[in-house]
């Protein structure tokens, strides 16, 4: 008998985790999410993309929090989130739990931004209804399947890592600082060494190992590719220019379907761009929601306040007594 791996624990884990303090835990439809919020203003939804976990939100969060109400979660089978049953991985079944949890916090954001696979379930949010922000902004978002033989072999080979239950262990075991360093930069991206600590800690845990690949075995994107153009807020496609997991190029082709949409460019990023350039990334984020009137414009660089208008002298009426007109 195999037994199931053990999974990160927040108070042995979690103790220098990145915004720990808006840190809490939330019970719904089987699901204990483990969910960051703060900040105040409107209501910002965020999804980080499969392998990952809030703390891929180190820098960005903190930055949005100055401007809006922030909400992000350890998808199901990531970081802290743990299931009572087996959780569907599949991109529905994520987009159902992101929207039970949505529901129990009554939230409903305004803004929405996803990285990798956390855009497409964000898409898949919007298009079925659930949600009706007035932006999102996709990190690099993944929306398009492999191509050729590797769009059926790829899938393939995650079903049968993730059937295997030592599979998991065996790539924890693997997962030293040094490996998870160099599978970052196989993205093309740079970051830090207090963000490769976290990764490593995340790649080293069986269970969070057995999530990840479990998303990619019951990932399909055939059908949202096709109804991407149907999306309703503005969009936003950010990409990093280095990206080497999900092809630049490709949010142009989305960009050109999708009514309303643009593209903007990372300069000098990878796949994990808004780790490497939280504040870009941040800006970029502000001037779209200040432009669709959900956040107050900021005044221009070096703009002087206006200058409050001297009270007007009563005029005197006829006998010293002041005009009350």
């Amino acid at each position: 008998m195999i037994l199931q791996p053990e999974p990160l624990v927040f108070d042995r884990d979690g103790l220098d985790w990145p915004n720990r303090e808006a840190s809490a835990f939330v019970e719904t439809r089987g699901l204990r999410w483990h969910v960051q919020r703060l900040g105040k203003g409107p209501q910002l939804f965020m999804i980080h993309g499969t392998g990952a976990s809030t703390h891929s939100w180190d820098a960005l969060a903190p930055l949005l929090a100055k401007r809006f109400d922030v909400l992000a979660p350890d998808l199901p089978g990531h970081g802290f989130t743990r299931s009572k049953r087996s959780p569907d991985l599949s991109l529905p079944g994520m987009a159902r739990a992101a929207g039970a949890l949505l529901k129990a916090l009554d939230f409903a954001p305004k803004v929405v931004v996803g990285h990798s696979a956390g855009a497409a379930i964000l898409a898949r949010l919007c298009l079925d209804g659930v949600i009706a922000p007035a932006l999102f902004v996709s990190l690099n978002g993944a929306f398009l399947p492999f191509e050729g033989a590797a769009r059926y072999l790829f899938p393939s080979i995650a079903k049968l890592l993730f059937l295997n239950p030592l599979a998991p262990r065996v790539f924890a075991w693997a997962a030293d600082r040094r490996t998870v360093e160099n599978l970052l930069r196989g993205t093309g991206s740079r970051i830090d060494r207090r963000g490769v600590d976290f990764y490593a800690r995340l790649f080293g845990n069986p269970a969070h190992v057995a999530g990840a690949i479990g998303m990619m075995a019951n990932w399909d994107l055939s059908r949202l590719s096709r109804d991407l153009p149907k999306l309703k807020p503005r969009t936003v496609f950010v990409v990093g220019e280095d990206d080497k997991a999900v092809p630049p190029g490709d949010a142009a082709g989305f960009a050109r379907e999708t009514p309303g949409a643009s593209v903007e460019t990372i300069r000098h990023a990878g796949h994990l761009a808004h780790e490497e350039k939280p504040e870009e990334v941040f800006t970029l984020i502000c001037a779209e929601a200040a432009r669709l009137g959900v956040i107050p414009a900021d005044p221009p660089t070096g703009a002087k306040p206006a200058a409050e208008k001297p009270a007007r002298r009563p005029r005197k009426a006829a006998g010293g007594a002041p005009d009350p007109h």
